[in-house]
C-alpha cells in the first residue's frame, strides 16, 4: 500500500512538473513583480547584478537598501546579513558605480554613524521588495523602515519601539558634502559629491529631509569626528545624526526626502511631489503607475513562475535611461547638464549604455512606450549640442566604457519606428559627426576612425583593443545611418557613403575558419588565432559569439559562410561545442566566461550583449523551427523569478527586454529596420496596448513546455508562412493566431521570401 502511494505521488509529481498549472486570469500585474531578482550576485559570478530599484518608471531618483559597504556597487546582495542604510541611488550597474548618492539608517539606543556598528541584522521573511513600496525589520533595533518614491522624491515611514533613543542618520558620503540641520523646520538640507566619473567639476547632488516631529538631539559628524549641538558641517565626509523621542509603534516617524542636481532650493520644489499627501496615498500612486505602465501588457495562460519573471523582466526594462530632468518655479523642464555643468531649459536622460540597449531595450521603448522614447531623442539632442558628441555610456555625462558607436542605432531606429524627433536634422548631424571621427574619449565617436575611414576596418595590429568588434559594430551603425538618411530624405551621396562602409564586415572574414578574425594593417589576419580566446579583438567574448554582429546582413553573411546550409550548421555548433575558453587576455576568466561555461549550452553566452540575438538567426537560412527551440530553451533554463533569475549582467533593461519580447514570440534582430523576427510566444494569449490606442493581440493554441514549435500562423486572419512581422502593420493593430506543435514544421519559413531583411538581398 505504501509502495502504490509512492508511486501515485511520483507520478502526480511528474505531471505537476510537466504540466505545471497555467494561470488564465491575471490581476494586477505589480503583484507579479519582485525588486529582488538578479540580487544574489557577486563580483566574480553574476545572475543580474541588480539592487532593488524602488522608484517609479524612469524616476530621476531610485532608492534601495544597502548592505554593502559605502561606494561598493554591490550595495544590496541577496546572501548578505545585515542593513547598513536605505540609500538614494543612480548606479546603472555595479561596474559604473554611483553618483548622487546618500543613505539613510533607523537605529535606536545607538548613537553612532560608523557603518559597520550602525548596520542591523535583517531577514527576507520580513522583507518586502516591490517596485513601489519597500519595507524593512531592523532587528537589532525593533524599528520598521518602509519606502515609497515619486520621481525626484520619496516618503519614509520609521515604525520605533518606545523610546527617547529614535535616531535617524543621515549619511552624506565621502568626497565632499555637506549639511545643515534646521530644526526649527525640522528639516535637513545639504548636499553630496561622490560620484564615479561622468560629471563636471561643479558636479552636487542636494538634498532636503523633513520630519514629522521635533528634533530632541542633534549631532554632526565631520571626516570620524562626531559633535553634538553643531548643526552645520562641511568637509570630506559628512552626515547628520538626529534624535527623536517616540511613544511607540502607534507613533510613526515620517519623513519626506527629496533631491535635485540643480539647487537646494530647487530639491525643495522637488519636494512637491510628495506635499501634503500621507504615506498611504504616495504609496498608491506609486502602485497605480507601475500597473498603468505594466498593464500596457496583458498576457495569460503562463505558468505562476512565467508570469513573474516576465512581469519582473518588464519591470526592469522601464527603469532606465532614468530622467535627468526637473521642473522649474515656472513649471518649465530644466536639467543640470552632465556635458558643461550648466542648467538649461529641454529633457534630458541617463544612465544606459547603447553597447548593450541598442539591441533590444530601445526598440521595445519605441514600439510600447513611443511617447517616452520620443522625451529621450531630444534629450540625445540636446547631449549632443551640450557636449559635442552623443553619448555611447553616459552615467550621467560621458563615460569611457565599451566600444562601437551605437547611438547611431538608437536614433535610426526611433525614426524608422516611427518616432518623430523635432531635432532630427541635428541628430542627424550628431550621428554623421560620431561616424567620421575619434572622439574625447575612446568611447566616444569612434576609435580608430582614421583607420576605418581608410581601410574599412580597425587594425589588429595598431593598439586599438578590441578592434574587431568595434569594425564590426561600425559598419552596422553605418547601416543605421544610411537607413536614416533614406528615410530622412539625404542626398544620393551620403546614401551610397553608409550603404557601402555597411559591407565592412566581410574585411573581417576569414574563409579558412568561417569567422570572423582580427585583421593587421598591411591587410593580413592576425596569427596564431584561437576561436575560443575571450577579449583580445573582441568584447567581452570570442569570435564564435562576435561572427553573427552582421544585423545588417544575415545573407550576406550566409553567402560568406557557403550558403544558407553552411550557416546553419554554423549556428548549430555554437550550441555543440563545449564551453572551452582562452581566458589569457585577461589574465583570469572574467564572470561573463564563468556565466558561459556553467549554464550547459555550448559556447552560448547569453549571459552578455552580443550573442543574444543569435538563436534567432536560423530564420535567416530556412531553419526557423531551430530558432523556436533555441528561444524556448533560453527562456525556460536562463530566466526564473528567483534572486539568482539571470544567467548574467542584467544591463540597464537589456536582457530584460530580451525576455519580454521573447515571450511576446518576436524580437528585433536589426534595429533601424522595420521588422520583428518571430520565435516562440510564450503566453496563450497577450494584449498589447499601444499607445495609438491600437491592440495587438496574440493568440497561442495548445501552448506547452512541450509544444514550442509553430505549427501554423495566422496574421489578421489570414495564413502567414514569413519568418518575420512588420512594424509598420503591427502598429495599425493585429491579431496574431499561433497554433503550437510538439514537433517542428519543416515546410514552414523555409523560401527565401519568407526570410527577415538582409542587405544584400533586400534593398
Amino acid at each position: 500500500m505504501k509502495l502504490k502511494f509512492l508511486v501515485f505521488s511520483i507520478l502526480l509529481l511528474s505531471a505537476s512538473v510537466g504540466h505545471a498549472q497555467r494561470i488564465s486570469q491575471v490581476g494586477k500585474p505589480l503583484d507579479y513583480v519582485s525588486t529582488l531578482v538578479g540580487t544574489q550576485s557577486t563580483y566574480f559570478l553574476s545572475s543580474g547584478n541588480t539592487y532593488p530599484a524602488i522608484a517609479v518608471p524612469w524616476g530621476m531618483n531610485f532608492w534601495s537598501p544597502q548592505t554593502g559597504k559605502m561606494g561598493d556597487g554591490w550595495m544590496y546582495t541577496y546572501t548578505a546579513e545585515k542593513i547598513r542604510g536605505i540609500k538614494q541611488t543612480h548606479q546603472p550597474s555595479p561596474w559604473m558605480n554611483d553618483y548622487g548618492q546618500f543613505s539613510i539608517m533607523a537605529m535606536v539606543g545607538n548613537k553612532t554613524f560608523d557603518q559597520e556598528k550602525r548596520a542591523s541584522y535583517f531577514s527576507h521573511k520580513a522583507e518586502v521588495a516591490k517596485p513601489h513600496y519597500y519595507s524593512v525589520y531592523l532587528a537589532d533595533y525593533d524599528t520598521k523602515v518602509e519606502v515609497t518614491p515619486t520621481s525626484r522624491a520619496a516618503y519614509f515611514r520609521f515604525t520605533f519601539p518606545q523610546t527617547e533613543e529614535a535616531y535617524v542618520l543621515l549619511d552624506a558620503f565621502d568626497k565632499g558634502s555637506y549639511v545643515e540641520v534646521l530644526p526649527q523646520e525640522n528639516k535637513i538640507i545639504g548636499y553630496s559629491t561622490k560620484n564615479s566619473g561622468g560629471v563636471p567639476s561643479n558636479f552636487k547632488n542636494y538634498f532636503v529631509l523633513e520630519f514629522n516631529k521635533p528634533f530632541k538631539d542633534i549631532s554632526t559628524f565631520a571626516d570620524s569626528v562626531l559633535e553634538d549641538g553643531r548643526y552645520s558641517v562641511k568637509a570630506e565626509h559628512v552626515g547628520a545624526l538626529i534624535g527623536f523621542s517616540v511613544k511607540g509603534k502607534d507613533d510613526p516617524l515620517l519623513m519626506k526626502v527629496a533631491s535635485s542636481f540643480i539647487s537646494n532650493e530647487q530639491a525643495e520644489r522637488n519636494l512637491k511631489e510628495i506635499g501634503d499627501k500621507t504615506f498611504e496615498i504616495v504609496k498608491s500612486e506609486a502602485e497605480s503607475i507601475w500597473n498603468k505602465e505594466l498593464g500596457k501588457i496583458e498576457v495569460r495562460g503562463g505558468t505562476i513562475d512565467q508570469l513573474r519573471t516576465f512581469y519582473s523582466c518588464l519591470y526592469r526594462s522601464l527603469l532606465f535611461p532614468r530622467t535627468f530632468y526637473e521642473y522649474n518655479e515656472n513649471g518649465d523642464i530644466v536639467h543640470y547638464s552632465p556635458y558643461n555643468g550648466q542648467v538649461l531649459p529641454g529633457y534630458m536622460f541617463t544612465d544606459t549604455g547603447f553597447w548593450d540597449t541598442f539591441r533590444c531595450l530601445f526598440p521595445f521603448l519605441n514600439l510600447m512606450y513611443p511617447e517616452m522614447s520620443l522625451k529621450m531623442q531630444d534629450g540625445l539632442a540636446n547631449a549632443y549640442r551640450e557636449g559635442g558628441w552623443l553619448p555611447e555610456w553616459a552615467s550621467p555625462g560621458y563615460r569611457n566604457v565599451m566600444v562601437g558607436n551605437n547611438s547611431a542605432s538608437v536614433v535610426a531606429d526611433a525614426w524608422i519606428k516611427g518616432v518623430r524627433s523635432k531635432d532630427i536634422e541635428t541628430l542627424y548631424e550628431a550621428v554623421v559627426k560620431g561616424s567620421k571621427n575619434a572622439g574625447p574619449l575612446p568611447a566616444v565617436g569612434r576609435a580608430g576612425a582614421e583607420y576605418y575611414n581608410e581601410l574599412g576596418y580597425v587594425p589588429y595590429d595598431v593598439k586599438i583593443n578590441e578592434n574587431a568588434a568595434r569594425t564590426l559594430e561600425y559598419a552596422y551603425d553605418d547601416f543605421a545611418i544610411y537607413q536614416l538618411a533614406k528615410a530622412i530624405g539625404k542626398g544620393k551621396d551620403d546614401l551610397q557613403f553608409y550603404k557601402d562602409r555597411s559591407f565592412n564586415y566581410k574585411k573581417l572574414f576569414d574563409p579558412a575558419t568561417g569567422l570572423m578574425r582580427g585583421k593587421n594593417k598591411d591587410g593580413s589576419f592576425q596569427s596564431p588565432f584561437n576561436p575560443f580566446k575571450w577579449g583580445d579583438a573582441f568584447t567581452e567574448g570570442n569570435s564564435w559569439h562576435y561572427s553573427w554582429s552582421v544585423f545588417q546582413d544575415f545573407a550576406g553573411l550566409a553567402k560568406l559562410m557557403g550558403g544558407n546550409k553552411a550557416m546553419e550548421n554554423k549556428l548549430d555548433s555554437v550550441f555543440i561545442l563545449p564551453p572551452i575558453f582562452d581566458d589569457s587576455y585577461y589574465g583570469f576568466p572574467i564572470h561573463e566566461i564563468r556565466e558561459m561555461q556553467i549554464v550547459n549550452m555550448g559556447q552560448y553566452a547569453h549571459g552578455n550583449q552580443p550573442i543574444q540575438h543569435m538563436a534567432y538567426l536560423y530564420n535567416y537560412v530556412g531553419a526557423p523551427w531551430k530558432t523556436q527551440f533555441w528561444v524556448r530553451e533560453t527562456m525556460d533554463r536562463m530566466y526564473s523569478p528567483n534572486p539568482d533569475g539571470y544567467c548574467g549582467d542584467e544591463d540597464n533593461g537589456q536582457t530584460s527586454a530580451w525576455y519580454v519580447f521573447s515571450a511576446l514570440g518576436f524580437y528585433p534582430v536589426t534595429p533601424a529596420v522595420d521588422e520583428y523576427v518571430i520565435g516562440s510566444p510564450l503566453f496563450d494569449e497577450v494584449k498589447l496596448h499601444l499607445s495609438n490606442g491600437k491592440t495587438i493581440e496574440i493568440r497561442s493554441v495548445n501552448n506547452s513546455a512541450e509544444n514550442r514549435y509553430i505549427k501554423d500562423l495566422t496574421l489578421n486572419g489570414k495564413s502567414y508562412s514569413k519568418n518575420y512581422l512588420k512594424h509598420s502593420e503591427l502598429i495599425k493593430g493585429a491579431k496574431l493566431n499561433f497554433t503550437m506543435d510538439n514537433k517542428p514544421n519543416t515546410k514552414r519559413g523555409i523560401q527565401s521570401s519568407d526570410f527577415p531583411y538582409s542587405l544584400s538581398t533586400h534593398d
